[in-house]
């Protein structure tokens, strides 16, 4: 049975989604959850892997279960009367309950596990051929910045700015990321993998409460693309260079080390879209060959 998961975390927390040996991540805490109940191993294939210290509101994953677990889920005595007023459930009513089952119980697993950092918002069933990673059409990140000279503290997931930041040059600037490009000048390259990416849109703007936010939304990005491009944003922003300067660096296409990584805490995953149910396996595919001809991505 193939379930979708979608999560929130609090990426201060965590040592980024990917499972690492000794390390508390976002992977590990929810497979290791997932073992306890179906008593046997269970891979989760993930939207976008978040590095160390990001944030995610809008994570989605996918996992297959044996189907003899999904069957025990089935309500009995007391919580069957409880759930349905004693009626016989059956078809998409009786998947509802399993889902909520499951769900209270992970996030009982996990929130002992992570002190409330991670939170399954929600489990359903879905296609076999719904793919978390390649059926995905776009991902949209959000990037916070405060540049006040203070952060409140009650808000785990804004980067503080050392000066203060124009926000009409960090948007004019923005605009040259938009399309298609190699961006090898602001990602960290894996062996193998393209850096190839297309960027839908980038809207910066200060809101209400004073802070800055940044929306970017593409097809799929490389590693610490997202906070290399900040990075050189903030740089634009406080006047250190020129507005002209993300388009140079794209048009030469050199990994240069003058892009400075912005930090992690500022970065949330905020969504992932995906098609119709019926072109989940059609955008799966279209994805895996862009993804092979292009060197594997992100």
């Amino acid at each position: 049975m193939r379930l979708r998961f979608d999560i929130a975390y609090r990426g201060n927390s965590f040592h980024g989604w990917a499972k690492q040996d000794g390390l508390v991540t976002v992977q590990g805490v929810l497979e290791e959850a997932l073992a306890l109940v179906c008593r046997e191993r269970v891979d989760l294939t993930v939207a976008g892997r978040t590095d160390a210290g990001v944030h995610a509101f809008g994570q989605v994953a996918h996992a297959d279960v044996p189907y003899s677990f999904w069957e025990t889920l089935n309500p009995r005595g007391k919580a069957a009367a409880a759930a349905a007023d004693a009626r016989v459930m059956v078809g998409e009513e009786l998947e509802s309950w399993r889902c909520s089952n499951l769900l209270r119980r992970l996030n009982k697993l996990v929130g002992r596990k992570t002190d409330g950092a991670l939170v399954l918002k929600n489990i359903s069933t879905i296609s076999p051929e719904f793919d978390a990673r390649f059926s995905a059409l776009w991902r949209e990140y959000c990037y916070r910045i405060s540049d006040k000279g203070w952060v409140d503290p009650t808000r785990l997931n804004v980067t503080l700015s050392a000066q203060p930041l124009n926000v009409e040059r960090m948007h004019e600037a923005a605009q040259s990321f938009v399309g298609e490009h190699d961006f090898l000048p602001f990602a960290k390259p894996r062996e193998g993998a393209t850096t190839i990416r297309t960027l839908h849109s980038f809207h910066v703007k200060r809101t209400e409460e004073g802070l800055i936010e940044a929306h970017i939304r593409a097809d799929a990005f490389c590693h610490s693309q997202v906070r290399f491009m900040m990075g050189a944003l903030m740089r634009i922003g406080a006047g250190v260079a020129p507005t002209t300067w993300i388009a140079q660096l794209l048009e030469k296409g050199e990994k240069t080390g003058t892009v400075p990584l912005a930090p992690g805490v500022g970065l949330t995953l905020q969504a992932v879209g995906y098609p119709s149910a019926s072109e989940y396996g059609l955008q799966a595919k279209r994805a895996k060959i862009v993804r092979t001809h292009l060197g594997m991505a992100q």
